[in-house]
């Protein structure tokens, strides 16, 4: 099936000149090309357009979290036809296993696993090993460790109309790739068989597989809803896929316990005593863990072992799952680069001390990301994206398309620089002016503390604040970002979370405090970033405040100008007059679990709000919300005392 794209716009000219000249580059083979696109230039309808023309399955990298949530939401309004999945890391909590020698202490692994996110990244692997038309949204995580694609896919299961099924071997290899007989079917991941019907609830999906047979023959296969269980879709065939990315076949597994098993024996030899004893205590734990499940804690440890690779060799990760000659976009390139860049050396020195001293055996080593230069072999079919390519972008690009005119006509935000001293109480004054005009606010600060003491300043001066920052789950910052755009709340304060990507057109003011502090949040690159976040208002403006006009923020302001120049310019030419970009907001909400994003003042307001609402609702007999007023109060209190 080919990309379908659905969308009520059309290409403008400048736009169509960059699609056909990065097409043209995928066409001749160019392993590394850039899409140097201004914010507002329409670099995700671009994006689209080559993916549609290119017409192969396509991997999107994003840096952060919130940026990948946005495109996503977006690939999915423009592919509605075509499956658009969502890979990043299904952590809400992670704190990674370590040693620390000096003080002796072990620090054990403690995660929190978003359900929601892990089921998705399934499904994103089932799309790829089943549909070519997929495209994969995707944070820098992918290249962890994510299973081998050839197990993953072998140990699948396929049924098919007319055809015999061995039902007992066929229960058997549902419960070998982690399914488990549930006659509720309660949860994903479940089976049950019901005289001639077997109800397959698959793990990256909301439906019901339901498989009905005559005798030992296939007669029908149907795709039902879950609640309902109202037919969706009759099936020629289906193929079901594992319930975990790490999924070994029997014959694999019983060679890896072998191996692991010599592995210690070698590596004890090497350890003292007290070491040594601690670490046939822990492999000989997860062994039996293996035999009798198929599974045990920590099984990515031992990867390199399933997947039949030698010492030292790379992971297989998400990147494998592609074909070879796939299409690959690495949205705002110069932050995801760098990003790319550290992740290998941050994750072996953590693990060496584990295997120094007989917590993890030394293949621990080979559960890791790619290290840059094996990230690099997968740059066949590469589009940097970003309106600040760095030089690594530049260099290597064999073409570079520059898109710097908004069809909007938009300009690039005027820039206004006002002193530190009572930056506060002016930004104060500047978001009443802007509220009271039906707009929203961005306002950076350079450190968390700043921006928590910033927002309960603000919340006690009756302004709607909210404050988003790294401990917030990726799914609650998406909601956070749809309540700002749908007015619930009119300021967000964050640090380096505000720059790149974020599509907020109800926007039309961005603060910067402390602009002049030269650094990481504060250079060149960074405030160019920012500043886009105001260029999708026609009434856009940046405040900076500052002491002093550093060599960034005159560069800044030095290129910024320029784009305004030459937007101006164009709309002259076409008799353009900008207009803020129209962007419908998701209607489906979705329920903030945590409290992290409010300030004290704030969860005290609502626990009244809510206590207030539970009464009423009580006394009129609506006792189903009061119950949910009592379960929100509950996990605020849970939150609070965590």
């Amino acid at each position: 099936m080919d990309f379908k794209l659905v969308s009520n716009f059309e290409m403008s000219d400048a736009q169509s000149k960059a699609v056909e000249s990065i097409v043209n580059g995928l066409n001749k083979d160019y392993d590394k090309q850039t899409l140097l696109g201004i914010t507002g230039s329409g670099k995700t309808f671009c994006m689209a357009n080559i993916i549609k023309k290119y017409n192969k399955p396509t991997l999107v990298l994003a840096h952060n979290k919130i940026l990948a949530a946005q495109l996503y939401q977006e690939f999915k309004q423009l592919f509605p036809e075509n499956r658009v999945e969502y890979f990043i890391s299904y952590y809400d909590y992670y704190q990674p296993e370590s040693y620390i020698p000096t003080s002796d202490t072990y620090i054990e692994k403690e995660a929190t696993v978003n359900s929601e996110i892990e089921k998705m990244r399934i499904k994103a692997i089932a799309s790829l090993m089943s549909r070519k038309d997929t495209i994969v949204i995707a944070s820098i995580s992918c290249i962890y460790g994510s299973g081998n694609p050839k197990d993953f896919k072998d140990l699948s299961v396929a049924v098919k109309i007319g055809e015999k099924l061995e039902i007992k071997k066929f229960l058997k290899s549902l419960v070998d790739i982690q399914y488990t007989r549930d006659r509720g079917l309660s949860n994903n991941s479940t089976f049950r068989m019901i005289g001639d019907v077997i109800d397959i609830m698959p793990a990256y999906e909301d439906i019901i597989i339901r498989i009905e047979l005559f005798g030992d023959v296939v007669e029908s296969v149907k795709e039902l809803d879950r609640i309902t269980f109202k037919k969706i879709n009759d099936l020629d065939e289906i193929r079901i896929y594992p319930a975990k990315q790490f999924v070994v076949p029997e014959e694999k597994l019983n060679n890896a316990i072998l191996q692991i098993e010599n592995d210690l024996n070698e590596r004890v030899k090497d350890l003292g005593i007290l070491e040594s004893e601690r670490l046939k205590q822990k492999v000989r734990y997860d062994i039996e863990m293996m035999k009798e499940v198929g599974y045990c804690n920590g099984i990515e440890n031992y990867s390199r072992y399933f997947d039949g690779r030698k010492k030292g060799e790379p992971s297989f990760v998400l990147l494998d799952y592609f074909p070879s000659d796939f299409l690959m976009l690495i949205d705002e390139s110069h932050q995801t680069i760098p990003q790319s860049r550290a992740m290998y050396k941050g994750d072996y020195s953590r693990k060496k001390n584990l295997v120094d001293f007989g917590f993890r055996l030394p293949s621990a080593f080979d559960n890791r990301p790619l290290k840059f230069e094996e990230f690099e072999k997968y740059f066949n079919h590469l589009v940097f994206v970003s309106a600040t390519p760095a030089d690594y972008e530049i260099t290597n690009s064999k073409n570079v398309s520059e898109l710097i005119i908004r069809p909007t006509g938009l300009l690039d935000p005027e820039i206004e620089i006002k002193p530190i001293d009572n930056q506060v109480e002016d930004l104060l004054l500047q978001i009443k002016e802007v509220v009271n005009s039906g707009f929203r606010v961005l306002v950076t600060t350079l450190t968390k503390k700043m921006s928590q003491d910033l927002t309960e300043y603000l919340s006690l001066r009756n302004i709607k604040v909210r404050y988003m920052h790294s401990d917030i789950d990726a799914l609650d910052r998406i909601e956070i970002i749809r309540e700002l755009r749908l007015g619930k709340f009119d300021v967000l304060v964050g640090i380096n979370l505000l720059r790149e990507g974020l599509d907020i057109p109800e926007v039309s003011l961005v603060c910067i405090l402390d602009a002049d502090k030269e650094g990481f949040l504060r250079d060149q690159r960074s405030l160019i970033q920012t500043i886009g976040r105001a260029s999708r208002n026609s009434f856009g403006k940046v405040i900076m405040y500052a002491d002093r006009i550093t060599e960034s923020i005159k560069s800044a302001m030095d290129i910024t100008n320029k784009r305004r120049y030459v937007q101006i310019e164009y709309n002259k030419i076409h008799n353009i007059t900008p207009k803020t970009v129209v962007k419908n907001v998701d209607n489906k909400a979705r329920e903030i679990k945590t409290t992290k994003h409010l300030t004290k003042n704030q969860i005290e307001k609502e626990m009244i709000e809510l206590e207030s609402k539970m009464k009423k609702y009580a006394a009129s007999l609506d006792f189903e919300n009061a119950i949910k007023c009592r379960d929100r109060l509950d996990e605020i209190k849970k939150s609070i005392e965590k």
